[in-house]
């Protein structure tokens, strides 16, 4: 059956709705950004530039990094973005958008997202590098789809246990990240640890400027959480929901995060543009491995 024009929307000349893509302008190697800003900030070092498109904050570049083919495009912030980022781009490569119909032979996309992030534990540093081996949704917005399969129930529940989570709030998730892709990326420079993603900036994670918390505690219960070796180094708010869907759609995705601030020593970076560009070189370095 043909999917609706409502439920995939094109625009008149063929690309998706919101991406402004038609499938030739991707690779199967696309790196994740923020800020439309950085996109150019990792394409500069590119030998070149083949194609370039932007529709409201999702900038997108394709081109030869060395003799490897990568897209590079900005997601915006948050949870609600990375759900039209990855839906749009797994209907590229796998519906047909002449038929409307989903493809019989399913390509894997590699995600590789390159972001800021801040420690939520004092021995984590400013300026250095971490792998999101797992990632905990506290957003809730993945619950919208079938999730069986992808979560981490026990963990979950000493999670839950642990924060004594409100019941009103949409019960945590835990997913791991592709192992295939991580192999390609640790090295003994670079952390790793579990990262969660908030569905916001300031109550969501803890900050208090006018407005009172739901749970004025719940941070330092994050920094507390210990189970097995699993603890929570960092909070931003995309991974989770990158990991979760990229698993759901049958593609591989890893976070690398460069840690500007640490929450728990109340520091921030001196030179964080310095250090972002250098995740930037690491993560090209091994994108070419692949």
């Amino acid at each position: 059956m043909s999917i609706k024009d409502s439920e995939l929307i094109l625009n008149p000349d063929g690309s998706v709705y919101h991406l402004n893509l038609r499938p030739e302008h991707i690779s199967d190697t696309i790196i994740f950004v923020g800020d439309q800003d950085r996109v150019e900030k990792i394409t500069k070092h590119f030998e070149s530039i083949e194609f370039t498109t932007q529709k409201r904050e999702f900038k997108t570049q394709t081109g030869y990094y060395k003799d490897r083919r990568i897209t590079v495009i900005s997601t915006g912030i948050g949870p609600d973005n990375i759900d039209i980022v990855l839906n749009e781009l797994d209907a590229l490569v796998n519906i047909d958008l002449e038929t409307r119909k989903p493809k019989q032979n399913l390509t894997s996309l590699n995600i590789i997202r390159i972001g800021t992030s801040g420690a939520l534990q004092a021995d984590i540093p400013v300026d250095s590098f971490l792998i999101s081996t797992h990632a905990l949704d506290v957003n809730g917005m993945l619950h919208f789809y079938q999730i069986d399969g992808i979560n981490n129930p026990e963990i979950e529940d000493k999670f839950i246990e642990h924060t004594h989570w409100d019941k009103n709030k949409a019960r945590p998730i835990i997913i791991i990240n592709s192992t295939y892709l991580q192999k390609y990326f640790e090295s003994n420079t670079v952390l790793k640890g579990m990262t969660g993603t908030a569905g916001g900036f300031y109550g969501p994670q803890g900050r208090v400027l006018r407005l009172p918390l739901q749970d004025a505690n719940l941070n330092s219960k994050l920094d507390n959480f210990s189970y097995k070796d699993f603890r929570i180094t960092n909070f931003e708010m995309e991974t989770s929901v990158i990991y979760g869907l990229s698993k759901l759609l049958g593609h591989e995705a890893l976070s690398l995060n460069a840690i500007i601030a640490n929450r728990a020593n109340g520091t921030f970076s001196q030179h964080p543009k310095q250090t972002v560009e250098q995740l930037i070189m690491y993560a090209l370095e091994r994108i070419v491995n692949i």
